[in-house]
């Protein structure tokens, strides 16, 4: 009888750990599936985490009723050949615009902002291949093209987005010319960007360097030149977490 008790004890004992382990591993298996890896699709998509000193600057500087410029250079509105036929032009909505131009387009249309297009007496190659050329020659040289567009009124703005494509890991030289002309002493500047892969690269660290006195939002926004036809959302997001 003793025996068949403590039979009874003992299997009673194993079912019990049994049961205990599989709660264990149904609970394990329920948390692996819930603790999905973090995507990295929005600072793939150019959005990336805005900080809260950057959001501050801007939400600041646009409460305060100051305007805002939208300044953007594009190949494609500096080209010797028809716009159309640039390398640099992409079809949003159907019609054909220069990369730059469709991104400051998608900013104003969410900050009301002005667009101002640099322009350049440089008429740049239209075809992709000869453009990089002559970007890289224009490196070598520390070239500054003349401007021939010029800001009415510069003093009027506050905050200030400033598009380019970024050429061999540096911005276009007629970037240069721009700060060269302009003191941004005070003002928030906004960087936007569109790459063939190297987003960035370094330009806005030397944004701050040409432009020491300037607010320099290090967050600012890159997109590859595949995807600008489908960017205004994750531009609109940018924006949001700038506080516009």
């Amino acid at each position: 009888m003793k025996n068949r008790k403590r039979w009874g004890v003992y299997l009673m004992g194993v079912i019990l750990a049994l049961h205990t382990a599989g709660c264990g591993s149904s609970d394990l298996s329920t948390g692996n599936r819930s603790e999905r890896p973090v995507s990295d699709e929005r600072e793939q998509n150019g959005v990336e985490n805005i900080s809260v000193e950057d959001r501050t600057q801007v939400a600041a500087a646009d409460t305060d009723g100051s305007k805002i410029l939208i300044a953007y250079f594009s190949a494609g509105e500096n080209s010797d050949v028809d716009a159309v036929s640039s390398a640099s032009v992409t079809t949003v909505g159907g019609e054909a615009k220069g990369r730059l131009r469709a991104v400051a387009d998608m900013i104003q249309a969410e900050t009301g902002g002005t667009l101002f297009s640099i322009q350049t007496s440089v008429e740049y190659p239209g075809d992709g291949g000869a453009l990089i050329d002559y970007a890289a020659e224009e490196q070598e040289e520390d070239a500054r093209p003349e401007l021939t567009s010029h800001i009415e009124n510069p003093d009027d703005y506050d905050v200030i987005f400033i598009g380019f494509p970024t050429w061999w890991y540096d911005m276009p030289q007629a970037l240069y010319s721009f700060f060269d002309e302009y003191n941004f002493s005070g003002k928030t500047l906004v960087p936007f960007n569109v790459h063939n892969g190297s987003r960035f690269s370094g330009t806005i660290e030397t944004i701050k360097e040409l432009e020491p006195e300037a607010e320099v939002i290090t967050d600012g926004f890159t997109v590859s030149e595949r995807d600008v036809a489908e960017a205004a959302g994750d531009v609109a997001d940018w924006l949001r977490g700038l506080g516009y």
